[in-house]
């Protein structure tokens, strides 16, 4: 039995937010997990058509401090316009620099400001290239009775993770952010390495 099999559902509660109303959900496999995952979703949802879903890992330095390092927060806030208009479902993974965790993004960082891309960084910090695992997305999706999705993303890891189970994806919507200087490099390296569906300003 996989560990997200024993993913449950331990609260869910009603929040007001710039974008509207949501249901937020915690899910974790015990109750004293202090970071459990996420889910955000329209009160009107509905599952039995396709629903557009968001799945966005944790970027603390992007979501909160609205760091330009990275596009993170941006997309968060787009994101949630749309899941708003659309009635969908935002979730949000706990998954903090790529699987990496806050204190070694950080020491990533400084990696890069001395040079590195973000690949080069985690490979000398001795991380895999992306440490996240997608697969209890497709967990969550399931518990919350989604089949089929219109899937707001650029990245084709979560694509191909998703496509491993039971969730259909019927539509992939691009969210692509103008870049800021401080990220060019950031997004290029998601484009050009890693194979982000990313069109990106043709000057840069």
């Amino acid at each position: 039995m996989s560990q997200n099999s024993l993913l449950k559902k331990f609260s869910e509660a009603l929040i007001p937010t710039d974008w509207g109303r949501f249901l937020m959900s915690a899910y974790s496999i015990d109750e004293v997990n202090p970071m459990p995952h996420l889910v955000l979703k329209h009160p009107e949802i509905d599952t039995n058509n396709p629903v557009l879903v968001r799945v966005h890992s944790e970027c603390l330095t992007g979501d909160l401090f609205h760091s330009h390092r990275c596009d993170c927060g941006e997309q968060l806030d787009l994101s949630m316009e749309y899941i708003s208009k659309e009635k969908g479902m935002l979730i949000y993974l706990r998954q903090e620099g790529r699987g990496i965790g806050i204190i070694n993004k950080l020491r990533a960082y400084n990696k890069q400001d001395e040079g590195f891309d973000t690949i080069e960084a985690n490979l000398l910090l001795g991380f895999d290239v992306d440490n996240r695992d997608f697969s209890v997305a497709v967990d969550i999706l399931e518990k919350e009775g989604l089949s089929n999705i219109k899937l707001l993303t650029n990245n084709p890891q979560k694509i191909a993770s998703i496509n491993k189970g039971k969730i259909k994806i019927i539509e992939r919507i691009p969210i692509e952010i103008p870049p800021k200087k401080e990220n060019v490099n950031y997004l290029k390296t998601k484009k050009f390495s890693m194979g982000h569906m990313l069109k990106l300003n043709s000057q840069l």
